[in-house]
């Protein structure tokens, strides 16, 4: 059986959207830096957190930047609201759980990271001595890293990501070729469903990168966009041309299983073709036949939802492409104009489709 590998947590990276650049929170952390002073911040004031809080005073003020440094210079921790916009508390002293393992060693990144372990609520700690900023939430930890070091691993990786795009374009065009021709082995399909799989996981990396550059990742989010155009619509729709439906078992599964792969798993074809469920032992150069909702998803102005009426009615695509103009007429919602919309669409889909493969 595939290996599951580890969701990546939204908590955290909420959590660093909070502290990216461009934020009030990050000017203020950069303050305690510069003046070379430590803190503990705790972002959020409700019960659980104030539970944990001991002495220090009631401040419920405006945040500001100036005001977050100021207050750094006492010792105890300060409490923000979850928002970030006002600075509940000061001088706190927290008192999380003692029994709570933690492997850092100061006073206060233990009580960081224990307070993060003990309640859903990100823990900000700053370093007096290795002037480093760190977030710790449920259990994670990351630590900020300069802006230069983050924007040079996001342009390595989009330049991966682009090698691995143009990779996927060749494989899909490839396919399509097969599907026109109704020569699709399992094999195939599973190459196919692997390459999105690997582009989708390279570009959730960037989006990590993104986040944690705030202000400074506008043309990094710009070039991701357009590298990713049509991608995920593509991983759905190669699932959807070729899983086996269930009454547990439907579209979004697929997708899931997927995404739950760990990189191991995702590497073994015979892996990647069992989320599709096959009713059948796994054979990756058994034949397959495409229901054609790909192809369909490529004529223009064609919704999903006329594609679904069409693939309902001839269950597979080298019917579809078999089927006159006045066959696809007698589909629901499909009218003498859009069958032929579909019948010249399918046509030209198939010769570029035979022309790239050949030529």
């Amino acid at each position: 059986m595939p290996v599951v590998a580890p969701p990546r947590s939204e908590a955290m990276l909420a959590a660093m959207r909070l502290v990216a650049p461009g934020r009030p929170v990050r000017e203020g952390l950069d303050r305690i830096l510069q003046a070379k002073m430590g803190a503990l911040i705790v972002v959020g004031d409700g019960p659980e957190v104030l539970a944990l809080c001991s002495g220090g005073f009631l401040l419920d003020a405006e945040f500001t930047p100036q005001r977050l440094s100021e207050l750094a210079k006492m010792d105890g921790a300060m409490i923000l609201s979850a928002d970030c916009t006002r600075i509940a508390r000061a001088n706190v002293h927290l008192v999380p759980d003692p029994t709570i393992p933690t492997v850092e060693t100061g006073t206060r990144h233990r009580t960081a990271e224990r307070v993060a372990n003990q309640i859903d609520a990100p823990v900000i700690t700053v370093s007096e001595e290795l002037s480093l900023v760190a977030v710790h939430r449920q259990g994670i930890k990351r630590t900020l890293e300069p802006i230069s070091r983050v924007l040079s691993r996001a342009d390595q990786a989009l330049q991966i990501l682009e090698r691995y795009r143009n990779r996927l374009d060749a494989v899909s065009g490839a396919l399509s070729a097969l599907e026109v021709e109704d020569l699709v082995t399992l094999r195939d399909v599973a190459n196919a469903l692997q390459r999105a799989e690997m582009v989708r996981r390279i570009a959730e990396e960037i989006e990590e990168y993104v986040i944690e550059l705030g202000s400074d990742g506008r043309l990094i989010l710009m070039q991701l966009e357009e590298l990713m155009g049509g991608v995920e619509d593509d991983r759905r729709l190669f699932a959807k041309d070729y899983f086996l439906e269930s009454d547990d078992y439907e579209l979004q599964d697929v997708t899931s299983v997927l995404s739950g792969l760990d990189t191991e798993s995702l590497l073994d074809l015979r892996c990647v073709a069992e989320v599709l469920h096959l009713d059948r032992t796994i054979d990756l150069e058994a034949a397959i036949q495409p229901r054609g909702y790909r192809l369909l998803h490529k004529i223009p102005r064609l919704s999903e939802n006329v594609a679904e009426h069409v693939v309902e009615r001839f269950g597979f695509l080298h019917k579809i492409m078999r089927a006159s103009v006045m066959d696809l007429v007698e589909v629901e919602a499909v009218g003498d104009s859009r069958a032929r919309a579909i019948k010249d669409g399918l046509t030209r889909i198939a010769e570029t489709s035979i022309l790239e493969r050949y030529v």
